[in-house]
């Protein structure tokens, strides 16, 4: 499309001097002199972090809100602790089949269609829950947990995904961990509300009636985020927000292939020892936060509200160590210096909440927990960052899906062995035992070769190419006199 000279430098003016209105930021800079290169920041960002941080928050309540009232569910639905265990790992499960046709979607047609099958999924789940609340109907709660289930496929992988598309390149990090943040608060809310909502009573009925009312909630909750997500999400801004973003999308749709940016990830050591570092890591996280009612009562019986807020402890703690971890990597840029201290942390509080989880003090569990959620859940906005920034260009929905991947297989095999060892040999066994491979992990750690890929694209720009607005509006006159058109101009 050819563009006159006027036109090319009124496009400029507008673009570096008006788009979005106060309190935007935008730049303009010239890579080598040879074609326009503009950043802009919009307000909208943080509606669409937090949007997505409230539906992510709706799913991940429905995880575990079953398994911290376990003995009570055991119990109304006549089932034995293992089926009970299932409504928690049938997350897992089903995200390793529908993980690469995910990605897929969410690299082909983008964040908005994808946050619509998230949202449509939930909601849907949801609202069959409501209808399994009968003794004889746990199959169809299983049914409902699985809609969910698919959900999660859609949101958890995103993170990282909508804050280089939305955000800044010193401010994806803090985002990545504040889309990490819905989740762990959901599993923090799933931890506190069930308990409360549904005490263990005698009386069927009134049991009933409570787990109608908890259920009610969540799909209440669902539909309204589905509506405001069908009204409000938006795919991307019109102008990208950093020049890593920039250079992702004037890649041709024609020289990307799915299939090879999967091989290329699985040929790329570096992030192959970060996925299963990752997958040890979140698969312990995932272990204890199912059976972690089990392991309360087991020791403090009759203690299900206090197993409830001994959860949302470890979530709440670690979603400060997210934020934390995500201002200091914008910051410092230390990823693999932080990602191997926060492991190692991470090792010494589940050997601390081992060891003190049977002295028969609340108190010293909840302390304990706490700081064992402030690393080990803390560690997951720097999973998915670190991977980014060893894999780029490559789609960030793809290396945060194999990491979640590697997650759910771990989470599916620590969950179910550590079931049967405390089983059979009680909670300390069962948490050395998961603490054996937090080691392992912090070892693979060590071993990761960091090449910050995308720092060293966003350096390269500001370094090589910056200029000022007044140079950019003369270089886009110049470049529109040759009959082209400034990059901005084709934006959507």
């Amino acid at each position: 499309m050819h563009q006159t000279k006027n036109k090319g430098k009124k496009d400029a003016k507008d673009a570096c001097g008006t788009a979005g209105g106060p309190g935007d930021q935008t730049e303009c800079s010239i890579p080598n002199g040879s074609s326009a290169e503009l950043t802009h920041l919009y307000k909208k960002r943080w509606v669409i972090v937090f949007l997505f941080l409230t539906y992510s928050l709706s799913n991940a309540f429905q995880w575990n809100q079953f398994a911290i009232i376990s003995n009570i569910i055991i119990g109304y639905y006549g089932v034995d602790a293992v089926a009970v265990d299932w409504l928690s790992l049938v997350y897992m499960i089903t995200y390793i089949p529908f993980i690469f046709p995910a990605t897929w979607l969410l690299d082909n047609k983008g964040l908005r269609v994808t946050a619509l099958l998230a949202n449509a999924f939930n909601c849907a789940g949801a609202w069959v829950k409501v209808f399994s609340v009968k003794p004889d109907l746990f199959w169809v709660t299983m049914l409902g947990q699985t809609g969910c289930a698919l959900s999660q496929v859609f949101i958890l992988g995103v993170p990282s995904r909508l804050a280089s598309v939305w955000f800044g390149a010193n401010e994806v990090s803090t985002a990545c961990a504040i889309g990490v943040f819905g989740n762990q608060l959901g599993i923090a809310l799933g931890f506190l509300v069930p308990p409360m909502l549904v005490p263990n009573v005698e009386d069927i009925n009134e049991l009933t009636q409570h787990i109608r009312v908890m259920l009610y909630i969540s799909a209440g909750v669902a539909t309204a985020l589905f509506v405001l997500v069908i009204i409000v999400f938006q795919e991307r801004p019109a102008v990208p927000p950093s020049q890593a973003e920039a250079h992702a999308r004037s890649i041709p749709p024609e020289q990307y292939s799915y299939t090879a940016s999967i091989l290329r990830l699985l040929r790329n050591k570096p992030f192959m020892l970060l996925v299963v570092s990752y997958g040890l890591n979140v698969g312990c996280f995932y272990s204890i936060s199912t059976l972690l009612n089990r392991m309360i009562i087991d020791q403090y019986p009759d203690e299900e509200v206090n197993a409830g807020r001994i959860g949302l402890t470890i979530v709440i703690a670690g979603m400060l160590g997210s934020l934390v971890c995500g201002f200091w990597l914008d910051k410092t840029k230390a990823y693999k210096q932080t990602t191997l201290a926060v492991y190692v942390l991470t090792l010494i509080g589940m050997l601390v909440f081992a060891f003190t989880l049977n002295l028969g003090r609340l108190w010293v569990v909840f302390i304990t927990a706490g700081v064992l959620g402030l690393f080990m859940t803390g560690y997951l906005p720097l999973g998915f960052e670190y991977a980014v920034e060893l894999t780029y260009p490559e789609s960030e929905g793809t290396s945060s899906g194999l990491l979640n991947c590697s997650a759910q297989i771990f989470g599916i095999i620590f969950t179910i062995s550590q079931g049967k060892i405390i089983d059979r040999w009680g909670t300390v066994v069962g948490n050395l035992f998961l603490a054996i491979f937090l080691l392992l992990g912090s070892v693979l750690t060590g071993f990761i070769k960091s090449e910050l890929r995308r720092q060293k694209a966003n350096l390269s720009s500001a370094e090589n190419s910056t200029v000022s607005v007044s140079d950019s509006i003369k270089s886009v006159q110049d470049y529109g006199a040759t009959e082209h058109s400034a990059p901005w101009q084709n934006q959507p």
